[in-house]
């Protein structure tokens, strides 16, 4: 047999291989097969028997209840079929069920998850709303009662208000409801319980203890990052905010302060309750699973209530997305949830980044437009910072011969001396050593608080530019289906063009300041940190952090035309041929000198 009679036979081989392979049937389809071939061959042996029909979930509706418990107090709504009611205006879909009278899901219509579906927050078994409280000798759960709707479901357009009733009976004149309230647009619903007439019926009545948990779905790309900034927040009366369950599961139970609004929130997404009296006692659980990738994290809140004058409970739901002005036109401060930072990062972001931002969305530009003029106008007003910086490294550079020849002549194995020649250099040259170094440091917080700033910015959310799809999250040019350390599954096409950038700037900052030995390559060492930190994080954000660095180069390239390393070394040789008492003497100066000195007493203790 020759080569190619062996090749074709091996090829046709494979294909029948294949083909074998492939087209077999499925577990399910062979089972199915089993199942016909059993039944044809009972009846051809003339046993009757029941046709196979699609399998349905009666649990509940088959649930054996005591005859004792139908006659106990709210007895009948044991009994019952769960329904979804149906409440919509422009912006909400949300689901009642008539199983604990409940919101049983919530769709934001005008937004869709990251794979483009319906963008639903929550919905199932998994998410409760209810209380508990003792009628007689019956413990009533509401979320385990069959409620009874005043309609089949609520469509509100325009200026109009309506409302929905879900009733739990316990006889015609006495009853509790659940009244829901939808205006025409916008992301609040009204939401009031008002028992009427049961007073002598249910105990404690003056206060309930509701217990709402829900389950948010994944609606981001990055599930890390969804995670991480899903938490529970809260607000009390005293107008302070706080959170946590962010980093780690947690509980909080507060009982000293009234807690204004409980937040679920999700990174771009929130379920907010509010009461405007407060709750007077607040139990908050943040639980995650991370083998569940549909739901993000398990929040759960324990809320007392007390009755208002009228006898009712009043409240309200807020089912909005995180947009600082959406938040901030609603009140009750929730625009706080949005994190801008700690400390004196939110107040930068707060009232300079935030505001400069909503002027430059005026002008209608993409978003990476605004992102780039968001950073010239930050390299602008940094400039005499920058300036001054680069200045102080060029009369290091200048000075680094001078430097040179006195570690020569002194040597290495006496520091202490060393450093006091170079001080008297300084000195001699009117050279702070520390002058490029302070004005970088006075900018850190600002770049710093841009950190903060891009992740939580809504407007970037589906927003893209360039190759990049979505601002608000990754831009992955290579996914490795698994899971790489410190890397993670993917890699970032703007997080990598950063790090190159970061790595060329280092460099010719080296250049500039003259740096030499260790410190020269400790300098590289950062930017591959970043490109594993910020590998996850959304590329609006790497593509600020690589636009700084090119404008950077730009003002370097702008500012060294401006600079004559000649006119400094002149202006340093000047300096050393003035009297001492006419030189000015900087505190840093005033402070080295005092520490030599010191220095110089305990080493002479020592001898």
């Amino acid at each position: 047999m020759d080569r190619n009679t062996f090749t074709g036979l091996f090829l046709i081989m494979v294909i029948i291989a294949g083909s074998v392979w492939f087209l077999r049937p499925s577990d399910t389809e062979i089972k199915k097969e089993k199942a016909l071939q059993h039944q044809d061959s009972l009846k051809r042996a003339g046993i009757k028997t029941t046709p196979v029909t699609a399998t349905i979930d009666t649990a509940k509706a088959a649930k054996t209840i005591d005859t004792a418990a139908l006659k106990s107090p709210f007895g009948a709504t044991l009994k019952g079929s769960e329904k979804l009611i149906t409440l919509e205006n422009k912006d909400l879909r949300i689901k009642l069920t008539t199983l604990g009278g409940r919101i049983y899901s919530v769709e934001l219509k005008n937004f869709k998850t990251f794979d483009k579906k319906p963008l639903i927050l929550f919905d199932g078994d998994a998410n409760k709303f209810g209380f508990s409280f003792a009628a007689g000798v019956a413990n009533i759960n509401t979320n385990e009662r069959y409620f009874t709707p005043s309609a089949t479901g609520l469509q509100v357009t325009g200026k109009d208000s309506s409302s929905i009733t879900m009733r739990l009976s316990y006889s015609p004149t006495q009853y509790i409801d659940y009244i829901y309230t939808l205006n025409g647009d916008g992301y609040k619903v009204g939401f009031t319980i008002k028992p009427t007439g049961l007073d002598n019926v249910i105990a404690n009545s003056s206060s309930i203890t509701l217990d709402w948990e829900s389950s948010p779905h994944r609606l981001e790309k990055s599930v890390t990052l969804d995670r991480q900034n899903s938490y529970i927040g809260y607000f009390n009366t005293e107008k302070n905010y706080d959170f946590f369950g962010d980093t780690k599961d947690d509980q909080k139970d507060i009982s000293d302060k009234k807690m204004e609004w409980i937040s679920f929130k999700q990174h771009f997404f929130s379920s907010v309750l509010l009461s405007k009296d407060g709750f007077s006692k607040s139990s908050l659980i943040v639980s995650t699973d991370t083998t569940n990738h549909a739901d993000i994290k398990q929040l759960k809140a324990n809320l007392v209530l007390t009755r208002d004058a009228d006898g009712t409970f009043p409240l309200d739901f807020y089912f909005s997305p995180n947009h600082f002005k959406t938040l901030q036109a609603q009140g009750h401060s929730l625009e706080k949830q949005i994190y801008m930072g700690w400390g004196p990062l939110k107040y930068i972001n707060r009232y300079a980044v935030q505001p400069v931002f909503n002027v430059l969305t005026q002008f209608n530009w993409n978003y990476g437009i605004i992102i780039l003029a968001l950073t010239i106008i930050l390299k602008l007003v940094l400039s005499p910072l920058t300036y001054k910086s680069y200045l102080s490294m060029a009369k290091m550079r200048v000075l680094k011969p001078e430097m040179d020849e006195i570690k020569a002549k002194v040597g290495e194995d006496n520091p202490t001396l060393l450093q006091q020649e170079y001080l008297k250099l300084y000195k001699k040259a009117g050279v702070n050593p520390l002058g490029g170094c302070l004005p970088l440091l006075i900018q850190m917080p600002i770049v710093i608080a841009f950190f903060r700033f891009f992740p939580g910015l809504f407007e970037l959310r589906g927003q893209g530019f360039l190759w990049m799809h979505d601002l608000s999250t990754y831009d992955s040019i290579v996914n490795f289906g698994f899971s790489i350390p410190f890397i993670g599954d993917h890699l970032s096409l703007m997080c990598l063009l950063m790090t190159i950038s970061t790595l060329i700037y280092t460099y010719f900052n080296n250049q500039i300041s003259g740096v030499s030995g260790q410190m020269k390559y400790i300098g590289y060492i950062t930017p591959i940190i970043f490109l594993g930190a910020l590998n996850g994080y959304p590329a609006g954000l790497n593509y600020y952090y690589f636009l700084a660095n090119m404008l950077t180069f730009l003002q370097q390239y702008l500012i060294r035309l401006m600079v004559d390393d000649k006119k400094i070394h002149a202006q340093i040789q000047e300096n050393k041929k003035k009297p001492e008492d006419k030189k000015k003497k900087s505190g840093f100066s005033a402070k080295m000198e005092e520490m030599m000195r010191n220095q110089q007493q305990v080493q002479a203790k020592k001898k």
